[in-house]
């Protein structure tokens, strides 16, 4: 099984995923707007270039997936903390890499340390709301 984290923003996926490039590095496996969309060119004016799909390779075999919600079709956008992105990197280079750049001007939940129960730990929100937890398997105490 693979699993791909798909995320919904307000009109700032692209924006976002930038983000998340200059992190992760890698090339967009897709970035496809609105307007390119079958009925796409009816949609508002501030609609049409909205983000209808967008794929980020961040692993082997994962892909970090979103789209910007469409206003006019009743899509509100609600954040929350139902949704985190669990990074499992093999080094604490890694996960400190992954760590410090994914919470650049973001909210720390647990700074990224050793943990009570083995493993090297972190937590936080992002700057676009959306909440990552990176763990670095360890030895259980």
């Amino acid at each position: 099984m693979k699993v791909h984290p798909y995320l919904n923003f307000d009109g700032k996926a692209e924006e976002a995923f930038l983000f998340y490039k200059s992190v992760f590095g890698g090339e967009f496996l897709a970035n496809m707007k609105m307007n390119e969309m079958p009925g796409g060119k009816h949609l508002p004016a501030e609609e049409q270039n909205r983000t209808m799909h967008i794929a980020l390779p961040i692993g082997e075999g994962t892909l970090l997936m979103a789209s910007d919600t469409v206003p006019s079709a009743g899509h509100k956008m609600q954040f929350g903390n139902q949704t985190h992105i669990m990074l499992s990197p093999e080094t604490k280079e890694e996960a400190d890499k992954l760590f410090n750049g994914l919470s650049e001007d973001g909210e720390i939940d647990m700074k990224i340390e050793e943990a009570s129960w083995g493993d090297y730990f972190g937590s936080f929100t992002d700057k676009f709301g959306i909440k990552w937890m990176v763990n670095v398997a360890g030895q259980q105490k």
